[in-house]
């Protein structure tokens, strides 16, 4: 029996227009075995919580570089909670140290900076959704 690839959503949230991190993350999903669905730049929190319902994604990664990170990641996990989404958030750019554990507190299962490899993102993410 075919079990279905566990979907991810990648996202850029906000005015960041730098995606490749991102795209190199979705691409390295998709070679682990992972279906992803990569939104594209300039999403806001809402689009993104309307994707991951609409593809029943189980894990939303997002990337932010702006500085954003606070106002956006905060205002997705308030929406997740209002509209009952349960699935694990990871975040990944340019986070300053003294931040990890305020996204951490809002929720966000893990937090992730430029130069971390690859293997690890793959695995923490198989861990988070369950995939061997």
């Amino acid at each position: 029996m075919h079990m279905p690839k566990p979907k991810i959503i990648i996202a850029k949230l906000g005015l960041d227009g730098h995606d490749r991190g991102a795209k190199v993350i979705a691409r390295a999903l998709a070679e682990a075995g992972f279906e992803v669905v990569y939104t594209g730049i300039r999403q806001t929190p809402s689009q993104v919580i309307e994707t991951a319902i609409q593809e029943d994604a189980k894990l939303i990664g997002v990337s932010i570089l702006s500085g954003s990170h606070m106002e956006l990641v905060g205002e997705l996990m308030k929406i997740m909670r209002e509209r009952g989404v349960n699935i694990p958030v990871l975040v990944g750019g340019i986070i300053p140290p003294e931040d990890r554990d305020a996204l951490l507190k809002m929720g966000v299962a893990a937090v992730y900076g430029p130069g971390t490899p690859l293997r690890e993102i793959i695995d923490i993410v198989k861990k988070l959704v369950g995939a061997s």
